[in-house]
């Protein structure tokens, strides 16, 4: 085996066994095929990143196919948002479209199949139902409308689609075998009576199919060559394929279903249903809260389409499921980001610095670069002035030789600044530190080209000039759940394992430079973490959120 034939993944090697046994390559065709009833998340961008990359690799057309077959919970609202956010993926469909395009076709086929003694209506309750297909050990038991004549059952199937009935009063089922080995074979339902207003169809369906029995004649009427769903439909694949036979005309393609291993992320869930449920019982502040693994939460948070697609293909297509630990994820943002977030300067928990001996009315503008470490980012002008903010966290009054930032007695360096020394402090009541009282060395500004400038100290902090600063309000989430699996405890409910810190507001100071900055523009704060521009950001209010610390938790597990 060649080495390219090693990487692929197995999608690809069905693929290309299909194309080796005769598929001609200009048949292959993809599809994503999302249910619009709810917004998508991390999980589904791995379907995303596969489905749109198997085009991308067979020069092949996706159609984008909504699966909108259950008005009680689909929404345009969903619909538009899923388009966008394909979109800013970076992926690109040849067809928009949706089951519901469908509807008539699929009735007549059901017509058909009720024609030809393969599906009956069925007035059971779905209670009574249940216990007649009996458990994966147990055949199931025949329902006593299993025999009803052909006329019958067209007139009962007209009369459901004419409204006549109440919902959960009759179903179309289909007649395949009661005691097949694969329960989804044992007599599934095609149709139910649900009447409710569809966002497309408005009110001219009352019965509407089931996802079975849409799925593969969608793919089917659509020639979609191999059709590629998560691991719980491995089992539903027999039933894909009698439906399919149930129409299949020998002179079109006929799809495959293939399954993989759905993405599971630990410290959050996946199930839209409970991520719905965070939303309106109001944990999170909607479908985007930064906290949410939406695609639309992490891209508020910050996150970028590359880091997300590159996040899909080092975690790979699994035949099992398994849990990908957050870590690579952040770990993927944080190495695209440090590529191409411009460095900046804010502090968030500031102590005021007065410099002694620098003029009381004096400023200047330092030119500083965005990235001291790559070329292509440029610079913008600093300003710089008697009276800085730097980190609490960096000065201490003592501290053991291993302290490398401000304390009593020493130097550190500002960053694109001059060298300074703490020479006293002054204190609350409390005790706490509200003011540090330092002098600089007017000949070490950093590129100067002085000998002073040349002068090596250990540690180099950044500020921000208390006159020129910029207030900002400033959201440093972290993981909304504090257990590694929420929803993996069957006796206790996945809420209670809610991070009570996963937001934290705090009121900090920007450079001056950042009151330009647009929504979801991407900075490195410097020695602090990767930060995003907020949709609330105002003319009169900044908000940052904090994406990812500096520290790469992932990069440490490797080693």
């Amino acid at each position: 085996m060649s080495e390219e034939k090693k990487s692929l993944n197995f999608i690809e090697q069905i693929i290309e066994e299909d194309l080796a046994n005769g598929l001609p390559k200009d048949k292959l065709r993809f599809r994503f095929p999302p249910e619009p009833n709810g917004y998508l998340h991390i999980g589904h961008a791995a379907s995303i990143c596969l489905n749109f990359g198997l085009g991308l690799k067979y020069n092949a057309p996706v159609n984008l196919r909504f699966d909108d077959t259950n008005p009680t919970k689909e929404e345009q609202e969903y619909v538009d948002a899923i388009q966008y956010d394909v979109k800013w993926l970076g992926f690109k469909w040849d067809k928009v479209l949706y089951s519901s395009n469908y509807f008539q076709q699929l009735f007549d086929w059901a017509v058909k199949l009720i024609k030809e003694g393969k599906a009956y209506v069925d007035d059971q309750s779905s209670e009574e139902m249940a216990k007649q297909k009996g458990t994966p050990t147990e055949v199931g038991t025949n329902s006593p409308f299993r025999n009803r004549s052909v006329d019958e059952n067209m007139d009962l199937f007209l009369r459901m689609k004419n409204g006549e009935f109440d919902e959960g009063s009759h179903v179309l089922r289909a007649k395949i075998d009661m005691e097949h080995v694969n329960m989804h074979m044992r007599d599934p339902i095609m149709y139910r009576v649900l009447k409710k207003h569809h966002h497309r169809t408005g009110n001219d369906w009352c019965i509407y199919p089931m996802y079975d029995w849409t799925h593969g004649e969608s793919d089917y009427l659509e020639q979609v060559s191999h059709s590629i769903c998560t691991l719980e439909f491995k089992s539903h694949r027999d039933l894909y394929d009698w439906y399919v036979d149930q129409v299949y005309d020998a002179s079109l393609l006929r799809p495959k279903q293939r399954e993989f291993a759905r993405r599971n992320l630990s410290y959050t869930v996946m199930s839209k249903r409970k991520l719905l449920q965070l939303v309106e019982d109001g944990v999170v502040n909607g479908w985007d809260d930064p906290r949410m693994p939406t695609i639309s939460g992490l891209r508020r948070r910050g996150y970028s389409p590359e880091s997300i697609r590159n996040f899909s293909d080092i975690a790979g297509i699994a035949k099992r499921d398994n849990v990908t630990d957050v870590a690579l994820l952040e770990h993927c943002v944080k190495d695209h980001l440090n590529k191409t977030a411009p460095r900046v300067m804010a502090v968030l928990n500031p102590v005021k610095v007065v410099i002694t001996n620098y003029p009381d009315d004096k400023e200047e503008f330092l030119d500083a670069n965005y990235n001291d470490y790559a070329e292509g980012f440029g610079s913008r002008p600093v300003p710089f002035s008697r009276e800085i903010y730097i980190e609490k966290e960096d000065f201490r009054e003592e501290a053991n030789k291993k302290f490398f930032r401000l304390k009593l007695g020493k130097e550190v360096r500002l960053k694109n600044a001059y060298i300074i020394k703490a020479e006293s402090c002054i204190k609350d009541d409390n005790g706490e530190v509200t003011e540090i009282h330092c002098t600089y060395d007017e000949d070490s500004l950093s590129g100067s080209g002085s000998e002073a400038s040349k002068r090596k100290v250990k540690g180099t902090l950044h500020w921000v000039s208390v006159k020129h600063a910029e207030k900002a309000e400033v959201r440093v989430y972290d993981r909304l759940f504090s257990d590694e699996a929420p929803d993996g405890h069957k006796e206790k409910d996945f809420k209670e394992f809610l991070n009570p810190d996963s937001l934290n507001t705090i009121n900090a100071f920007v450079e001056p430079s950042l009151k330009s900055a647009k929504n979801l523009d991407r900075f490195q704060f410097q020695r602090l973490g990767y930060f995003c521009v907020d949709k609330d950001t105002t003319e009169d209010n900044l908000v940052f959120n904090r994406t990812v610390p500096l520290r790469d938790s992932w990069a440490k597990m490797e080693k």
